[in-house]
């Protein structure tokens, strides 16, 4: 074996020194003997820049929407047609029955119409918290003090309607005219307004989590297991959003039920609650628990992480001044619950 080379011991030399040769990168030429060769770095200036390849839209004619929309309206208007063949059917037999039939078909068209405005509201109001959202992400980086002011006024907006925020509205709005950066708008807007909402947030999450945890470790069978872990999740999901100012209804739901799966998808949630299982309950902790209470922990943890991935959709400000809930400490503390029960 040849032996190692010995490293090279520092050197002092002039840069008007004729024995100092420069050579670019490429260069693989063999210096001459007692020259002194120095290769400059690249100036950051000068390299190329990384474009966003942004994908171009898509402008063509969508005959997918074109038949659901023309499935929908031949639905609506058979629906139409046989109520009025109805009515006039129950007219034909007696007049009181006509009457009856068409007072019934009144009040259905009103409530379909209070149903379709609940719904469209909901969704309006998902999206204009999903907007805030990245428009505080984008004051964030961009630090306009105008946008942020803009993003606070529309925040008091939404936080009007929840009695618990009536003190932080108050100094909020105060600092509204302040000198102040807009991406520390933004943080004193969070720490004033969402503080009371994110300790509420994890309550709900942890007693969700906990009730998750008890249900599934006595309960007889799988298939209940299943559906209660569906239940209360569909209904933690909607407190969290009705906490941070979100309405939604039947098609809300499912609007945030996509976003918070596509959000674990996104930051692999998943993945990291099974490290986070594995890491806690595999170090003597689930030896010490029997098997029902183990799986109900399980479920348990699975039910909170879902849980703040809805807290991450619903919230109508990033976290950047105040810490994001983690998953350990739910954890911790649903395994000191269960240790306290056995």
């Amino acid at each position: 074996m040849s032996e190692r080379a010995k490293p090279r011991r520092p050197q002092t030399f002039r840069l008007d020194d004729p024995d100092v040769v420069v050579v670019d990168a490429e260069d693989t030429g063999r210096p001459g003997r007692g020259t002194i060769q120095i290769t400059p770095e690249a100036d950051p200036a000068q390299l190329p820049v990384p474009v966003e390849v942004v994908l171009p839209a898509r402008h063509g004619f969508r005959w997918g929407a074109l038949f659901w929309g023309s499935v929908a309206g031949l639905v609506l208007l058979g629906l139409g047609l046989g109520v009025t063949h109805l009515i006039e059917d129950l007219f034909a037999r007696s007049e009181a029955l006509g009457y009856l039939g068409a007072g019934l078909a009144a009040a259905a068209a009103v409530a379909l119409a209070a149903v379709i405005a609940r719904e469209t509201f909901g969704l309006v109001r998902l999206a204009t918290i999903e907007k805030l959202h990245q428009r505080a992400a984008a004051v964030l980086l961009s630090d306009d003090r105008a946008e942020s002011r803009e993003v606070i006024a529309e925040l008091l907006r939404i936080a009007h309607a929840n009695p618990r925020l009536a003190r932080p509205r108050a100094e909020l709005a105060g600092h509204a005219d302040d000198i102040i950066d807009g991406s520390d708008m933004i943080k004193l807007a969070e720490r004033e307004l969402m503080t009371p909402l994110d300790i509420e947030a994890r309550r709900l999450v942890s007693v969700a989590a906990q009730r998750v945890s008890v249900v599934t470790a006595v309960s007889p069978r799988a298939m209940i297991d299943v559906l209660f872990v569906f239940v209360a999740s569909l209904r933690l999901i909607r407190q969290l959003a009705r906490l941070y100012g979100g309405r939604p209804g039947a098609l809300g739901m499912i609007s945030l039920l996509r976003h918070i799966i596509a959000h674990l998808a996104i930051t692999g949630g998943m993945a990291a609650s099974d490290s986070l299982i594995q890491q806690v309950l595999g170090h003597g902790i689930a030896a010490k628990l029997s098997q029902r209470l183990g799986e109900g922990v399980l479920n348990g943890l699975l039910t909170a992480r879902l849980g703040l991935a809805a807290i991450d959709v619903t919230r109508p400000l990033p976290f950047t001044a105040l810490p994001r809930p983690a998953l350990a400490d739910l954890a911790k503390d649903l395994l000191r619950k269960r240790e306290d029960e056995e």
